[in-house]
């Protein structure tokens, strides 16, 4: 029993059944297997693929054939960083399972601002993925169908609602739908190789016929710039390798383990597809072409052009338009941790039944669709912006490492200590040269955009401090006081939610005044001529209290009026207890006229009192003419709202 005394003694009670219930692993139903893991978040790194070893080509054709035979060398280069970057990541996965990548590891080992930088590299790199994955698998499908091509933008937005809309169901949901799709994909890509192998010459050109080709003049040497613009232009298959590291939390237990089988599966997957469709070029002697995708004249040389040629180019077009997919699995779970470290809203940290971070699900909806719109569905406006950020990422989670084994100093940590320094001057050169290279055609974007996110991520955390000192959080509180209690409710009209109105305030105050608002105008004052008789019939031991307005507003003279009480007397605790019906269908909603939502707003825009809203339920069985009761409580349909 809790003993009472001057002192002001309190214990603390606990409710039956009201105890946290233990973590059983019920809601691992709403979380990743390692295989459902691929599917939801290694689409964007399975589809680059289809543009990774293009990247290659296109940049080597400047040389000629010459320089076309080094696109297996820069292959075989991107397929080591490729082992670099998941080995570390696996180690991400181990040493940090709340998830969070590059930023976490950052944040530990090279500060909160260097954090920062990794993490707005993230949110950039995520979104971008989004508008270029959609408008990619968009353009697939108006190259088949030309006729489609002035409706881009409304084709990507719907994609993109119907990716959100999955999202919203759960990372689990996501995933099962997009299964079959990545199944078909890498199915069809290993195939490819596998058939190409023993092929000696290409089945068919059909696919390339009539196109120009893209390859320069003959070249006898390829200088040491273009190896590393092709390079870096490959490195863009390496986008989404980080995303498992990111969200961890999404597998189910133990989510570690299951993360780093994922990551391994799609290191390993990526790197038999980048090398296996590198050698297929060198096989068949591809040429690049306008207008054809290097994926396309390989399915063409490896299968002829008959129905497994179509099967490959419909699963790139719906892989890549579903590869939008990682960035909701990764993003949203990125953003809740940056609000526990309060850089974000804390909104992004909530959860919804799911296991769903619906808020971040939402936002990076809305950002991405804006960019749709913005570059009229354009892959092309929106590539050179694309894979800067990432590589910021990678090179600032490799150093992190670095410093990670330093401190910790494992069995065996210099050797990978130098596989992670050795990954951070990779992926530090492939993010200097994409850079330089592209910044002209849009990449001084990113460069821009990064240093205003984090000082945005830096404005919000500021303001939580000061909130938080304000509060005095993380300090015990002087013990609470009881204050003399004034209730204040607004009033029109007698009704029976009048009564319950007074009833609650008088169980909740010391004195109560019902407070009701009259204006100039003749019906008015026979309105408040007829409600000051009628309470002087009733008489409920409450004072009427008639507040004059010249203008028909009535949040604004109760908040002036509650204002003066509180001058008055600053030693007690104003409470303005608004009653309001709440309708028993969401439409009736409609015939309310909002005013206690009014009040409300003044009452706390204007004052520090304690605002109670009264909520009195209406049953099926009243009728539709009775749906507002608000309008008896807080004022007749023609005065004003303000």
């Amino acid at each position: 029993m809790a003993m009472h005394t001057g002192e002001t003694d309190t214990a603390t009670r606990t409710v039956p059944g009201a105890e946290e219930p233990p973590d059983t692993g019920a809601g691992d139903r709403h979380k990743l297997t390692a295989l459902q893991g691929l599917a939801a978040l290694s689409l964007d790194a399975m589809a680059s693929v289809a543009y990774g070893p293009e990247s290659i080509v296109l940049v080597l054709a400047a040389a000629g054939a010459y320089g076309m035979g080094f696109t297996l060398p820069v292959t075989v280069a991107i397929a080591v960083l490729l082992a670099v970057l998941v080995a570390s990541y696996r180690q991400v996965i181990a040493a940090f399972p709340d998830g969070g990548g590059s930023y976490a590891v950052a944040k530990r080992h090279l500060g909160r601002r260097t954090s920062l930088v990794a993490a707005a590299s993230l949110v950039l790199d995520y979104v971008l993925n989004v508008a270029v994955s959609v408008t990619a698998g968009v353009a697939a499908l108006t190259s088949a169908f030309p006729e489609l091509y002035g409706q881009r933008v409304w084709m990507c937005l719907g994609i993109l609602v119907l990716v959100t809309a999955v999202n919203l169901r759960g990372v689990v949901d996501s995933a099962k739908a997009f299964l079959a799709p990545t199944a078909v994909f890498v199915g069809s890509i290993l195939a490819m190789i596998a058939v190409g192998l023993f092929r000696d010459g290409p089945v068919s050109t059909a696919s390339a016929d009539g196109h120009a080709s893209a390859l320069g003049g003959g070249a006898t040497t390829v200088g040491a710039l273009l190896l590393l613009k092709a390079f870096a232009a490959g490195c863009s298959a390496l986008t989404g390798v980080e995303a498992v590291a990111n969200a961890v939390p999404s597998f189910r237990a133990p989510a570690a383990r299951r993360a780093q089988r994922t990551e391994v599966a799609l290191g390993a997957l990526l790197g038999v597809m980048l090398i296996g469709l590198s050698v297929l070029i060198g096989r068949f002697h591809l040429q690049p072409v306008e207008g054809v995708t290097v994926l396309a004249q390989l399915a063409d040389a490896s299968f002829g052009h008959d129905i497994a040629f179509y099967v490959v180019q419909f699963a790139t077009m719906v892989l890549l338009a579903l590869a939008a997919n990682t960035s909701f699995g990764g993003l949203p779970v990125l953003m809740s941790l940056l609000a526990r470290d309060n850089h974000l809203p804390h909104l992004f940290s909530l959860k919804a039944d799911r296991q769903v971070h619906r808020h971040g699900v939402l936002a990076l909806a809305a950002v991405s669709a804006a960019l749709l719109v913005l570059s009229g569905g354009d892959t092309n406006t929106l590539v050179p912006l694309f894979a800067i950020g990432v590589f910021v990422g990678f090179t600032i989670c490799q150093v992190a490492m670095v410093r990670h084994w330093y401190g910790e100093r494992p069995a065996g940590w210099r050797n990978k200590a130098a596989l992670n320094g050795f990954g951070a001057v990779l992926t530090g050169v492939a993010a200097a040269v994409v850079t330089a290279t592209k910044f002209t055609e849009g990449a001084w974007i990113v460069v821009l955009a990064l240093p205003l996110l984090v000082l945005g991520f830096e404005k919000i955390h500021r303001t939580y401090a000061r909130i938080g000192e304000r509060l005095e959080l993380g300090r015990i509180p002087q013990p609470p006081t009881r204050s003399r209690s004034l209730v204040v409710v607004p009033v029109s009209g007698l009704s029976k939610l009048t009564r319950q109105a007074l009833t609650a305030a008088r169980s909740l105050g010391d004195e109560v005044l019902a407070v009701t608002v009259t204006h100039p105008a003749p019906e008015d004052r026979r309105a408040a001529e007829a409600l000051r008789r009628d309470w002087e019939l009733w008489n409920p031991g409450v004072d009427l209290v008639e507040v004059a307005s010249p203008t028909r507003a009535l949040g604004r003279p109760v908040s002036g009026y509650v204002r003066e009480l509180a001058a008055a007397d600053p030693d007690s605790q104003v409470t303005v207890l608004i009653p309001e019906t709440e309708p028993a269908h969401l439409w009736q909603r409609l015939l309310q006229n909002q005013r206690g939502s009014v009040v409300a707003h003044a009452v706390r825009r204007d004052t520090d009192a304690v605002i109670c809203r009264l909520r009195f339920r209406i049953g099926d069985n009243i009728g539709d003419g009775d749906g507002d009761g608000d309008l008896a409580a807080l004022g007749n349909d023609g005065r004003g709202t303000r």
